[in-house]
């Protein structure tokens, strides 16, 4: 038989980190599991996903929150990642995104970032990965028009903003706002801007919030000439991004409006959901997106 296509199997993963949003793909995945056990489902998801091992900090309560999903497996440190010949999704922290991804790509794997913001003051990382053959992959799911910003920087990009709305509850404990003085109160009721400047200066001022920002810029044409205005919003159910492009190939304006996580309503629903769209590419026979 000609061809080079491996065996089919579930995709393997290891999750770094499991708050809200390692919890919710492991709610998603253990309840297809059900399904799928039940006879629930007709036809087959393609692209089964396996949860391997949980990497936590402290293994005591990722233990307690993954027997609340009926989930059995090893809780380990970051550093036994490589070991478990598994793709490492990270869904950590800001503050945590290092110390989580840095093993793997060091020992050459596979990592799915969530935390982008940080790749912003962790830059090396990505020489890192170059440099032992590993891939740093950032599923961009929860942002509208990567695809055909990618293909677009193929030619010509004269220039990308993106225009951002959040809830003013999401940047209640950002010392910007206080440093600014910026009335979050008026925000309840109307748009106030907080910030308008660079994608690397947003993901510095807002690096929790930011993931977006770095995604983008990181797509197309880098941190310095990516243009980023954030305003806070008290009148939309989530995050609303607006990203409009001029390239000499397209002119495009698209908006997204995200909508809360029922669990966390400062983490986008649409986050863990394109983490296992991300994933479940891995082992698909027909692959959508460039």
């Amino acid at each position: 038989m000609m061809g080079n296509r491996k065996e089919a199997g579930p995709t393997r993963i290891v999750l770094g980190g499991f708050g809200n949003v390692g919890q919710q793909i492991a709610q998603k995945l253990m309840a297809q599991d059900s399904a799928d056990g039940e006879g629930e489902i007709e036809g087959e998801i393609e692209g089964e996903i396996e949860i391997v091992a949980i990497a936590a900090r402290d293994h005591n309560k990722a233990a307690r929150a993954a027997a609340g999903f009926g989930l059995d497996v090893p809780i380990i440190a970051a550093n036994e990642a490589p070991s478990f010949d598994a793709i490492l999704v990270e869904c950590a922290t800001y503050d945590g995104f290092r110390d989580v991804v840095a093993p793997t790509l060091i020992a050459g794997g596979h990592v799915v970032a969530v935390s982008v913001g940080a790749l912003a003051v962790n830059l090396d990382l990505i020489d890192i990965a170059k440099d032992s053959r590993a891939i740093l992959q950032i599923a961009g799911g929860t942002l509208p028009g990567l695809d055909i910003i990618r293909a677009a920087s193929e030619d010509e990009i004269r220039s990308v903003v993106l225009t951002s709305h959040i809830k003013p509850s999401s940047f209640a404990k950002e010392p910007y706002i206080a440093e600014h003085g910026i009335d979050l109160q008026t925000a309840e009721t109307e748009p106030v801007k907080v910030f308008e400047g660079s994608a690397r200066e947003a993901a510095g001022h807002f690096p929790r919030h930011f993931n977006v920002a770095v995604t983008l810029a990181l797509a197309g044409i880098g941190l310095d000439r990516t243009q980023v205005r954030i305003f806070a919003d008290g009148g939309l159910p989530g995050a609303r991004h607006k990203l409009c492009v001029d390239a000499s190939s397209v002119s495009l304006e698209m908006i997204s409006q995200n909508y809360p996580s029922p669990q966390n309503n400062r983490t986008s629903m649409v986050v863990a959901l394109s983490i296992l769209a991300a994933l479940r590419r891995e082992a698909a026979t027909l692959r959508i997106g460039s």
